[in-house]
């Protein structure tokens, strides 16, 4: 695979507005070279969950060997593209709900390749002044933030773990946007998916709650293997969560798919608004509800807690 292979246009999805399609993604030049890093600074001989959820989205920042990977995850699991618009109608509405509320301020951690509408794109549309700092471990996703979300008013882009909390929270970024004295969203949307058990999913969210005051947030979802509850003839295929599961362990991030309860417990001191954690398009939706067959096919469970 040569660090040469650019990101191919991809056929994009009509209805991105109401979440039925992938969401439009732009304006901006496509692919890598709009940013100018030289293409020795990209990894292209593994991929990237990021680039791999990009290229479910319907997004131009994607490689062939994130393609080839995202294909054999869709040939197990066709539906993990409605999965991935799902999840992002999901962040849509918690954060235009918690916009609504008064929250003014969001720390989205693993943001990915940025895709429009974006978390501070979401949030403004019910609160302009709303400010955003994105973080993510990626130096390509970093790359791609400089470019697409820096450059708009009251955002910031951290190059920092998540499994460092104290790094991210102490960033001379982070401190120069956030009042820590006021509500913040706590965005985790996916990420920790890709934090195995020994990483301590649950210390590292509870790092953060120590440090947000009362009134803060903690949206949050993660991929699951169960079926869904609601669906009498849902069932787990083995042979299919192995072989995605086989597919992400040999990209940059492995991940660890959790049960509902797991889910639940990440949750730690954030207290669930209702209707608690469930499959992403259940949480308060605001449009057409999909039938128990599809909604087993939504591969992400998700929630939004409150600390009081």
């Amino acid at each position: 695979m040569s660090g040469q292979d650019v990101p191919r246009d991809l056929p994009r999805d009509e209805g991105a507005a109401d979440g039925r399609g992938a969401p439009e993604i732009g304006p901006y030049v496509k692919g890598p070279e709009h940013s100018g890093f030289s293409a020795d600074a990209i990894d292209t001989s593994k991929a990237h969950p990021a680039r791999m959820n990009d290229y479910y989205l319907g997004g131009w920042d994607n490689y062939e060997v994130d393609r080839e990977a995202g294909d054999r995850v869709l040939a197990m699991h066709p539906q993990v593209r409605e999965s991935a618009i799902a999840n992002r109608a999901f962040l849509g509405r918690a954060l235009r709900e918690l916009a609504g509320g008064g929250i003014r301020q969001i720390i989205d951690i693993g943001t990915g390749i940025p895709t429009s509408p974006n978390a501070h794109e979401m949030a403004r549309e019910v609160a302009p002044d709303t400010v955003v700092v994105y973080v993510d471990n990626d130096p390509i996703v970093a790359t791609h933030a400089g470019a697409r979300l820096t450059n708009a008013e009251r955002t910031a882009f951290v190059l920092a773990d998540l499994r460092d909390p104290k790094a991210i929270l102490d960033h001379p970024d982070v401190r120069a946007l956030i009042d820590f004295e006021q509500p913040v969203a706590l965005v985790m949307c996916i990420v920790l998916t890709f934090l195995r058990d020994e990483d301590d999913p649950a210390a590292c969210v509870a790092a953060f709650a120590d440090a947000l005051p009362a009134g803060s947030h903690l949206v949050l979802t993660h991929s699951t293997y169960e079926p869904y509850e609601g669906y009498a003839e849902g069932r787990v295929e083995e042979w299919k969560r192995t072989a995605v599961e086989e597919v992400y362990q040999g990209s940059a991030a492995p991940l660890t798919l959790r049960s509902k309860a797991e889910v639940t417990s990440l949750f730690g001191p954030f207290t669930l608004l209702e209707p608690g954690v469930v499959r992403v398009p259940l949480w308060r939706p605001d449009g057409e509800v999909p039938g128990p067959a599809e909604l087993n096919d939504i591969v992400f469970y998700g929630g939004v807690g409150r600390k009081d």
